[in-house]
């Protein structure tokens, strides 16, 4: 799907870009160039549908996409208020039909996003040129369906779409594989070895002694050669690596496959940052919006738009609601000084409601917190008691015997657990490649890191499908169903599940 934009703004919406990109950098915001496109609602939601670019590769997903959100915004269910592109210019996109104030807002709001996106470290490894590269992704994929074919093209795309969310979203911050050795090695086949030390030839035999150099090359091929008869050698995290290394793909299939990975680890910062990234851009677009852009006839226009986007009714889950209010609680602490070890030990109630050393250190922190946290780190960090009673939270779950849901606890540990246990790993499984040889017979065999939530055995065995059909031969996951040790199969034909046999599994 391709769309066809006209970048052109009005001269009244120019100058107001100008306006408050002026006032976002007195903040002291620091952004890519930012580039408004004026749309009307059906290319927003177009727009939307493909994630944000204009142009991506065809599939039906992004068809299905749009056709929810002209139904939901034709009944008047949904509406898409601001739209912004991680990309260096950043792109964001205004409705031709929003009201004037709203227009303001989008903009103060997009300037937050891009602040956010640009200064994150959760965002640093990602491709800021990733517009021209979805573009690039879409003619590659044409391409391909050109000469193979657009129904297997799609199919396979199906395929590599269900298994997405297999990535180790740690990676581009870490070495997960150990460095090839480089320092002067002798004595075993692969050419590594004991390290020899620099020394004077009246010391050689003293400082490097024959028989323990031999001793230790042996011990060096010894473990070498039980390292690498394991496949993979260590637990391998990044699946879709994986199947791209050693999966008997066709080229065609692996292009896309490799497509499909970098557009993953392109978009998982945005689901490990979505507190943290909405509620940023929600507190400027406050403070710029009330503090240098309204007028007196827009206020109350501004309030409603703003408290309906901030509204979190008991029991749900508002990022927009949640971020600002955390960002704007440090902000508090900071500039009073209720944080450290005389604060936290503070047992007096009257005396910690008067705290105030006048410090003035929030807005330097809430910087400092919007640079190195991301949404596992800020709640567990920063989300207080006092906050969680400030703002009524509570835990709930389903009571099996009344057979509906109900206020578990009030207690702030356990409302902060479940908090964490939703947000990590953006709330799905731990899924790892422990064997890619199981029973010697090139079987995959995974493993569900079992953390007291069962995986859901339907959706399980779709992705077992699908995997087979990338890795082409069986493929099982080890993990737990009703607290025993079991062990999901698909052979290529049908589902299995039987208890694990350590042994065999070994």
């Amino acid at each position: 799907m391709v769309l066809t934009l006209d970048r052109s703004l009005p001269a009244d919406l120019r100058d107001l870009q100008v306006e408050i990109e002026e006032h976002a950098l007195n903040y002291g915001l620091d952004f890519f160039d930012v580039i408004f496109e004026l749309v009307d609602h059906d290319e927003l939601n177009a727009i939307a549908a493909l994630g944000g670019f204009p142009n991506r590769y065809p599939h039906w997903r992004f068809g299905m996409e749009y056709e929810k959100l002209s139904k939901g915004y034709r009944y008047g269910l949904s509406k898409i208020y601001e739209l912004v592109i991680n990309n260096d210019p950043c792109y964001a996109y205004l409705m031709d039909s929003n009201a004037l104030v709203d227009q303001k807002l989008v903009m103060a709001h997009v300037y937050g996003h891009c602040d956010f996106f640009k200064c994150n470290q959760s965002f640093s490894k990602t491709n800021r040129k990733m517009m021209d590269e979805m573009a690039n992704h879409g003619n590659r994929i044409r391409s391909i369906m050109d000469r193979v074919g657009e129904s297997e093209v799609e199919d396979f795309i199906d395929v590599c779409l269900s298994v997405e969310d297999l990535i180790d979203i740690h990676l581009p911050f870490i070495r997960r594989r150990p460095k090839p050795r480089v320092e002067d090695h002798e004595g075993t086949p692969d050419g590594s070895g004991p390290v020899r030390f620099d020394s004077k030839d009246y010391m050689e035999s003293f400082v490097n002694p024959r028989e323990a150099l031999k001793a230790e090359a042996q011990r060096i091929a010894e473990e070498e050669k039980s390292r690498y008869s394991r496949f993979p050698v260590e637990p391998e995290k990044d699946i879709l690596l994986f199947l791209l290394e050693h999966a008997e793909l066709k080229p065609w299939q692996r292009e896309i496959l490799s497509i499909i990975r970098e557009e993953a680890y392109y978009f998982a910062p945005q689901g490990q940052t979505k507190i943290m990234n909405e509620g940023w851009a929600s507190y400027w677009h406050s403070r710029i919006m009330t503090e240098r852009q309204l007028t007196d006839a827009e206020i109350v226009d501004f309030a409603d738009h703003h408290s309906g986007t901030m509204a979190m009714p008991p029991g749900s889950f508002n990022p927009y609601k949640i971020g600002i209010e955390l960002f704007r609680d440090i902000e508090d602490r900071w500039n009073k000084g209720r944080f450290g070890k005389e604060y936290d030990e503070c047992d007096d109630l009257h005396e910690r409601r008067r705290w105030d050393k006048q410090l003035g250190l929030g807005r330097e922190k809430i910087f400092e917190v919007r640079r190195i946290h991301n949404d596992v780190t800020f709640i567990d960090t920063f989300m207080t008691e006092e906050f969680c009673r400030e703002h009524k939270f509570f835990s709930f779950a389903f009571n099996r015997k009344d057979g509906q849901y109900e206020i578990e606890s009030r207690e702030f540990e356990q409302i902060k657990d479940r908090f964490l246990f939703q947000l990590t790993n953006h709330g799905r499984p731990f899924i790892y490649v422990k064997d890619g040889n199981f029973r010697n017979r090139k079987e995959m065999l995974l493993r569900h890191k079992f953390l007291g939530v069962e995986l859901d055995v339907a959706y399980g065995r779709d992705v077992l499908m699908n995997l087979c059909k990338l890795w082409g031969r069986p493929v099982h996951v080890a993990t737990v169903i009703e607290d025993r040790p079991m062990l999901m199969s698909f052979d290529g034909t049908e589902h299995s599940t039987d208890p694990i046999d350590e042994e065999s599994e070994e």
